[in-house]
């Protein structure tokens, strides 16, 4: 049976965790004289540390307290913390599946943790018969689910998601950085059913703030609360957080650029399939395509050459470049490209 205290890190249980009189203090004030900060400016304060007023539309939105978010710099952020809480540098591992994201691997290296890479089944799903043994590893403390599948695109099947969570005594963190453009549901609405689990989401994708690197971590209350125990004070930026607010309160504009991107998916597919070096358009629920070609390398390198900048994906899945949807001027130029070659 999971268990939360028996998987966190001695040293992180022991831990205090930095407080500045912004976390301390609640209520109105005028005089703010407690954190140096230069008295002049427009950008002279510090930012709300907690990211209340975004944790606030958030939990409207998301149909969560505000207690069960974490809002950090990037959903990386969110993937590094999770070693530092549960993973002993050099004993305990994780255990993700391939091929996925690339940043579980740089992650568990920086963290000095080993990170075992299961292999997918050839549709791209979970191969629950070998995955077994590594369920009841006593030093296996993560398991990274990215769904939908960055390079592949696919959502994992809701009854293997549902089969770790059961069978699993570490923490399961699904990474749902494409969610918004999937037909299924968050696995947010499973928050209260599993302890074990940590949902992933950014505002890079859908929401269109790569640029603004917010990510946000849906837990129950107690894991957010280490969460925020490692987190570095002030992590969000006051510019940051405008940004976001700024999106959550245009839902309306949020969906429309969501649907034409999901359109133009679908146009970007049927001109693909029509260019005789595309062998295979693989299904998915994201913002990409991943697409098997005659030689990933050349056509990458052609494709480089005339200011066209795709994903090469050979060394993950052979043969293979993911292909971003963009544009419809975009799209054009690249479809317009492959024909060339």
């Amino acid at each position: 049976m999971f268990n939360l205290e028996k998987i966190i890190r001695a040293n992180i249980k022991e831990l205090k965790g930095y407080s500045s009189a912004r976390d301390e203090f609640s209520g109105t004030a005028e005089v703010f004289l407690d954190a140096n900060e230069n008295p002049f400016g427009t950008l002279n304060r510090y930012p709300d540390p907690k990211q209340f007023k975004v944790k606030k539309r958030l939990s409207r939105l998301k149909n969560v307290k505000s207690e069960q978010i974490f809002i950090g710099n990037g959903s990386d952020e969110v993937i590094d913390l999770a070693f530092r809480i549960f993973c002993e540098p050099g004993k305990d591992k994780a255990l993700t599946f391939s091929p996925t994201y690339g940043m579980y691997d740089v992650s568990a290296a920086i963290n000095n943790v080993e990170l075992i890479k299961q292999p997918l089944l050839a549709d791209f799903q979970i191969n629950l018969n070998q995955l077994q043994p590594y369920l009841e590893m006593d030093e296996v403390k993560l398991i990274f689910i990215c769904s939908p599948n960055n390079p592949t695109g696919n959502c994992f099947n809701d009854e293997s998601i549902e089969y770790i969570l059961e069978n699993f005594n570490g923490m399961v963190i699904i990474d749902e950085a494409y969610i918004d453009f999937s037909s299924r549901e968050s696995f947010i609405t499973q928050l209260n059913k599993y302890p074990n689990l940590i949902i992933s989401q950014t505002f890079s994708k859908a929401w269109g703030l790569a640029g603004v690197r917010v990510g946000v971590a849906y837990a129950n209350f107690e894991v957010i609360d280490l969460y925020n125990k490692v987190k570095p004070p002030y992590n969000i930026s006051t510019l940051n957080q405008n940004a976001v607010l700024e999106s959550l309160n245009n839902t309306t504009q949020f969906e429309i650029n969501k649907n034409i991107i999901i359109k133009e998916k679908e146009n970007l597919v049927k001109e693909l399939k029509k260019i005789k070096l595309v062998l295979n358009i693989f299904p998915t629920e994201a913002n990409f395509i991943l697409v098997e070609v005659t030689n990933a390398d050349t056509i990458y390198i052609n494709l480089v050459e005339q200011k066209i900048i795709t994903r090469n994906r050979n060394t993950l899945v052979d043969n293979c470049i993911r292909i971003t949807v963009g544009s419809a001027e975009e799209n054009t130029k690249l479809i317009n490209a492959l024909k060339q070659l």
